[in-house]
């Protein structure tokens, strides 16, 4: 478990503690469940990153959006495979929330980064690349340490993408820049049956967080 963020990861690294951190609140996959959304909008945190599938097939935006408002400086977006680019941009400027899809900024000494979609799925879903274009979204990330990265999709094969025994819809385009490049934490959702779920790949320390939602203390 990784709750504790900085402070747990300095004392692995035997530095000395640090008296203020920054709170993120990372969900995904409400998929109109505003109840949910409601409960985690009650959730007093620095930064908050809505991690795609806010709604079903791009319907209902419009009633999520007074919601995530209610922290919107501060309530960073991106699209799940159940919306696209462009809803997410409408989402966005209609309720004054930040866009995050392919972003990156700077927090609390680390680099922060988002890219939503998800790899195909037999759904054909609006959001969704090819691994070649994960793979060609995700290499701008690639460098700025130390990272935190949240994605949709999580890494393929792996506990965080496990749908039941032998079935897995995770991302090989995904899986490799966190083996390659590390960083040092992982954050994703769109596959439900393995939300809650940690697992750590190298030295990164990873968890899908489902619609209870996680936060990190950095």
């Amino acid at each position: 478990m990784f709750s504790g963020g900085r402070r747990n990861w300095n004392k692995r690294r035997g530095a000395a503690l640090v008296s203020s951190y920054m709170k993120l609140l990372i969900f995904s996959d409400i998929h109109a469940d505003h109840r949910a959304l409601e409960k985690l909008m009650e959730i007093d945190a620095d930064l908050y990153f809505a991690a795609g599938d806010l709604v079903n097939w791009g319907r209902g935006l419009e009633r999520v959006g007074p919601i995530l408002a209610r922290r919107a400086d501060r309530m960073y977006v991106f699209p799940g495979n159940h919306e696209s680019e462009s809803d997410i941009a409408r989402l966005c400027s209609d309720f004054g929330l930040r866009n995050f899809h392919g972003g990156t900024f700077e927090a609390s000494g680390y680099h922060i980064a988002g890219l939503g979609y998800s790899s195909p799925t037999p759904f054909d879903t609006p959001g969704e690349y090819s691994e070649a274009e994960l793979s060609e979204h995700l290499a701008k990330f690639a460098g700025p340490s130390p990272l935190i990265l949240i994605c949709h999709c999580p890494p393929k094969d792996t506990p965080l993408d496990r749908v039941r025994e032998g079935i897995h819809a995770g991302s090989t385009a995904v899986r490799e820049f966190i083996e390659k490049h590390q960083p040092d934490y992982f954050f994703c959702g769109h596959v439900h049956e393995a939300a809650g779920v940690e697992t750590e790949l190298g030295k990164t320390r990873c968890r899908n967080v489902g619609k209870k939602g996680h936060v990190l203390e950095i």
